[in-house]
């Protein structure tokens, strides 16, 4: 079997997780890392794999079949992706959902010209939620539908808030509103409001002499992540940080209501997730898998989720599958 060159960039929480799904899976070797810090610093569980800096990325075109964009939506991914896309095929976890239209475009112009594939959104939401929302749609065309996070640890949000100045560490919860998650599995969630589903809770751990007041006003109006839900800011201790919000549970759920002659009929798909970044790097890994082979069909330009078959996510041969999974 051929082992798919697998590129990390990014050694954070989704990196990490990304080498051990890797490891779990047999169609993958992990051949590169790539890191902004000093890269001879650097420890990874697979010793074989080249360790080297985000900005000498070009050495490695040859020996790298795909490279797995594990940063942040806020400000890594808009740079890092239209740079890699424009030497390697990519895939990456682009979640600012109302920005992801523009950084399509983006990269879909610079794969094609490099003739090469790169998947955005590949994580489960954008990702296996999206799929589960296209698919209910289509399904039940007369209804509509909702989607909820949470509780959980949203790794994006957490990230744009510890990129402000003055923070040296948060993480964000997302929490469903009870009364909205009722009304949509009742098929009552018509005019519900972002600020109707959801609550936003944040623990920041501010640097010393910093305008608390002022970080929370960023957060709270931050454009695409806060602005449009009613946000609680906690300032807290770096010893109560570390003790109480290192895990990372999340989950949520896509619900969909519409009708037949019948009367009223309900789909719901749902995740529960003991650890959010493992979660997302297992689902990053199966679409690399996916644009690797679009790639080997000869094919250029940029997928999402949507436009990739069940089928190329598995490792399983369509015998297999159709044994198996029908």
């Amino acid at each position: 079997m051929y082992k798919i060159r697998a590129g990390i960039v990014g050694y954070g929480n989704i990196g990490r997780g990304t080498e051990q799904a890797i490891r779990r899976s047999p169609d993958f070797e992990l051949a590169a890392v790539l890191t902004r810090r000093p890269p001879e610093g650097l420890v990874t569980d697979t010793p074989s794999a080249i360790k080297a800096h985000v900005g000498d990325a070009i050495s490695l075109k040859g020996k790298v079949d795909i490279m797995l964009l594990c940063g942040g939506s806020a400000t890594d991914l808009p740079v890092q992706g239209p740079e890699f896309a424009k030497n390697f095929n990519t895939v990456d976890t682009f979640d600012t959902h109302a920005k992801i239209p523009e950084y399509f475009n983006v990269m879909n112009e610079m794969s094609k010209k490099a003739g090469l594939i790169s998947l955005i959104s590949a994580g489960w939401d954008p990702g296996l939620f999206s799929m589960n929302r296209a698919l209910m749609q289509s399904v039940l065309p007369n209804g509509a539908g909702c989607t909820f996070w949470g509780k959980g640890v949203s790794q994006g949000h957490s990230d744009a808030i510890r990129r402000i100045d003055g923070v040296e560490t948060a993480i964000q919860y997302t929490i469903p509103i009870a009364a909205a998650v009722d009304k949509a599995r009742k098929g009552e969630s018509e005019g519900l409001t972002a600020r109707d589903k959801h609550l936003r809770e944040c623990f920041v751990v501010a640097r010393e002499g910093v305008n608390k007041a002022e970080i929370e006003d960023k957060i709270k109006t931050m454009q695409y992540y806060f602005s449009d839900y009613d946000t609680i800011v906690h300032f807290i201790s770096k010893d109560e940080f570390y003790t109480n919000h290192t895990s990372m549970p999340h989950g949520g759920f896509v619900i969909h209501s519409g009708r037949t002659d019948a009367g009223r009929q309900g789909m719901e798909f749902s995740l529960n997730l003991c650890h959010n970044a493992e979660f997302t790097a297992s689902v990053l890994v199966a679409f690399a898998r996916a644009a690797y082979r679009y790639h080997k069909e000869g094919r250029m330009g940029t997928l999402t989720p949507l436009d990739i078959p069940v089928s190329y996510l598995s490792i399983k041969s369509d015998e297999e599958l159709r044994a198996e999974m029908l």
